[in-house]
C-alpha cells in the first residue's frame, strides 16, 4: 500500500494511536484500519463514545471563543492531536484576528499532518515535544517565543491529561506550566472522569492498555486539584456540556454521560 503524504515514513500502521482513534470518533479520514478496528470495539463497549468526543470538541471550542472574548491572543494547545474541524486558530481567529497558537504532540503523525496544513501560517507553529517533560517543552524555541513577550496565554490540555499516568504525576506538569506563564494566562482541561458512567471504567482503561497511551480515569477532586493556584471560572469543574453551553436547552437531561469533567481557570 502507497504510504499517503500525511503519513511519516517509518509510522507503525500496525498498533492503534490514541490521535487516530480519536480521529475516528470525530469522524475524520486520517486514520488506518487498525485505528478503526480499536474504535469500533471501544464504541461497541461505550456507544455513546463519538458523542463525548464530539461534546469534548464543543468544550474546546467555547473554551477558546470565551478566552478570545476575554483579549488571550496567544494559545498553546498540548495534545493537540491531528487537526481535524475547528482548530485553534481558526476558532479564535473569528474574534482575535492576530491570534498565534502553537501546537504541541507527541506523535509524528499528529505533528506532521499539522505541519502540512499549517504550511505557510506565520502566526502558528507546531513542535514535537512530551508533556511529561514540560521544563522541555517549555525550553522549545517556538514555544519560548511564544511566552517571551509576558501576554496572557492560553495553555490548553484538552483531553491530554488522562494519558499521564499517576505515577508521572500530572499535577507537577500543570504546576511548571503555571510558573511558566504570566498573571492573566488561562488553563483549559477536560479529563475522562470515573463518575458519570463508572460501570464502564474499567472495561474502557483496559481496552487503552493496547495502545502506546493507555489511559487514566480520575474522579472529580482529582481533576479539580489538577487547578491549584489558577482561579476557577464560573462554573467551575463540571460536565463538558455543562461548561458555557451555546443554548441552556443545549446541556440535555444527563450531561453526566458524556463522562468528561472540564474546567477553565485564570492565572492570578
Amino acid at each position: 500500500m502507497a504510504r499517503q503524504h500525511w503519513v511519516p515514513e517509518g509510522t507503525d500502521q500496525d498498533t492503534p494511536n490514541v490521535a487516530r482513534v480519536y480521529d475516528c470518533y470525530l469522524g475524520g479520514s486520517h486514520n488506518f484500519a487498525v485505528d478503526r478496528e480499536m474504535a469500533r470495539k471501544a464504541i461497541s463497549m461505550w456507544p455513546d463514545l463519538p458523542l463525548i468526543m464530539r461534546a469534548n470538541r464543543a468544550f474546546l471550542r467555547r473554551a477558546v471563543q470565551f478566552l478570545a472574548g476575554e483579549g488571550i491572543t496567544r494559545f498553546l494547545d498540548i495534545g493537540s492531536g491531528i487537526p481535524t474541524f475547528g482548530a485553534v486558530h481558526e476558532v479564535a481567529r473569528e474574534i482575535r484576528p492576530d491570534t498565534r497558537v502553537v501546537y504541541v504532540d507527541l506523535d509524528p503523525v499528529a505533528v506532521q499532518h499539522s505541519r502540512l496544513i499549517l504550511e505557510g501560517d506565520p502566526l502558528c507553529r507546531v513542535v514535537q515535544e512530551d508533556m511529561r517533560d514540560p521544563e522541555a517543552l517549555l525550553a522549545h524555541p517556538a514555544v519560548a517565543e511564544l511566552l517571551r513577550p509576558g501576554e496572557p496565554v492560553g495553555v490548553l490540555l484538552v483531553a491530554v491529561l488522562h494519558f499521564v499516568k499517576d505515577e508521572e504525576d500530572p499535577g507537577r506538569i500543570v504546576r511548571v506550566l503555571h510558573d511558566a506563564v504570566p498573571s492573566g494566562s488561562a488553563l483549559v482541561v477536560s479529563h475522562a472522569s470515573r463518575e458519570g458512567r463508572p460501570e464502564v471504567v474499567e472495561e474502557h482503561e483496559e481496552l487503552y492498555k493496547r495502545t502506546p497511551t493507555p489511559i487514566t480515569m480520575r474522579t472529580r477532586d482529582q481533576i479539580v486539584a489538577l487547578f491549584d493556584g489558577f482561579e476557577p471560572v464560573e462554573p467551575g469543574v463540571v460536565y463538558m456540556p455543562e461548561w458555557h453551553p451555546d443554548l441552556p436547552d443545549s446541556v440535555g437531561p444527563h450531561p453526566e454521560l458524556m463522562c468528561g469533567l472540564a474546567g477553565v481557570g485564570r492565572r492570578l
